[in-house]
């Protein structure tokens, strides 16, 4: 899809709750920072050489070598897009919060799915992102690589045999790399487990991160947990490491939601149906009410308590429950009631219109 489709569209490959582990892992992503050589970091980049650098990677993209290896891509500036445009990407993870700051310098890459995005003039130069459903970090990290081998044939990237990749943050040198997994944990969050793992996770050098990634909370009991060490370790060690992290954290929200519906089977359902209802017929929610909500809703899917709901369904009313993307459907700014009012609409819209299918 093009760029003007993907702003108005909540679907995301990364949405479709498809891949392994995909009841306990929302999403799999690696990012890699590049940046090229001869030019300062994006913070000290004047407007004629971020111009000069947008159109590196708008030549780069166009050469049939790349789009043979990894499809087609698009590049445009984030002045092509409004305000609530681009906050719709953040909205959608194609790109990071910082992007929003001083447009003018910046422009994004996506492939038509949205697996593939590069972020051109955020704090590196360029930042190659693939985004897929469930753990898929392996799956992710070698489509990364591949656009990042096709760039690199063209763009001449800052590197030190002694360092390797050089990026703007020193916790970038090196690989560059950065993988995260994003996971719905209800159940160690309702068994009070959650800040015992957070803690283990830190000592092992691990990140966690909310929904929108450095500075926001762990809404809707989804959080991104993520590696900080990007020097002197090989990017498949990187990888390995994480899947390992994860798999564990799959077989304990597992081990917790069992022993939940077993031991308090009827305040679970409650919960779950309590949500269901809410979300069906109220008529003001507001975005964290529905964050939490939707996180329930979710947890009875995939305990079978509501099995005819997708659970793609419910990642893409989180994306439409956002604020941005509710202000691009109403073709209007909304302010904090117009959108608790609309945001309660289109979820009850949307879930009639499944239960009128299931009848």
């Amino acid at each position: 899809m093009s760029l003007k489709e993907t702003v108005s569209s909540p679907y995301s490959k990364w949405l479709e709750a498809s891949g392994p582990e995909n009841d306990v892992i929302i999403s799999s992503r690696v990012r890699l920072a590049r940046n090229l050589s001869g030019y300062p970091f994006p913070h000290l980049l004047g407007h004629d050489n971020a111009d000069k650098i947008i159109y590196a990677v708008q030549s780069a993209i166009g050469q049939n070598a790349m789009q043979e290896e990894v499809g087609k891509l698009e590049l445009s500036r984030m002045t092509e897009l409004s305000p609530t445009e681009r906050q719709i990407l953040v909205e959608k993870h194609l790109i990071s919060p910082d992007m929003l700051d001083k447009p003018e310098k910046r422009g994004v890459v996506l492939r038509d799915d949205e697996v593939i995005s590069v972020m051109v003039n955020e704090e590196d130069h360029l930042r190659i992102q693939c985004l897929l459903p469930g753990l898929q970090l392996k799956e992710c990290w070698d489509l990364a690589n591949t656009v990042d081998d096709g760039f690199e044939q063209i763009l001449d990237f800052a590197f030190s045999e002694e360092q390797g990749y050089l990026t703007s943050c020193p916790t970038n040198v090196g690989t560059g790399l950065r993988a995260s997994i994003m996971l719905h944990l209800p159940a160690l969050v309702m068994t009070q487990q959650i800040n015992a793992i957070l803690t283990t996770l830190s000592k092992l050098g691990l990140t966690v991160r909310g929904l929108y990634g450095e500075g926001t909370q762990a809404t809707g009991n989804l959080f991104q947990v993520s590696n900080q060490v990007t020097l002197g370790l090989p990017e498949e060690e990187i990888i390995d490491s994480l899947i390992t992290v994860a798999l564990q954290l799959v077989t304990q929200e597992r081990a917790a939601r069992r022993a939940l519906h077993q031991e308090q089977k009827s305040h679970i359902e409650d919960k779950v149906w309590r949500a269901y209802g809410l979300l069906k017929y109220a008529r003001i929610l507001t975005s964290n009410e529905t964050m939490s909500l939707l996180s329930n809703l979710r947890l009875g899917v995939d305990l079978g308590i509501l099995p005819n709901i997708p659970p793609g369904l419910i990642m893409e009313l989180i994306i439409m429950s956002r604020p941005a993307f509710l202000s691009k459907l109403k073709g209007t700014d909304l302010n904090t009631y117009q959108r608790d009012t609309y945001r309660a609409t289109l979820i009850r819209e949307r879930l009639n219109v499944l239960s009128d299918q299931d009848e």
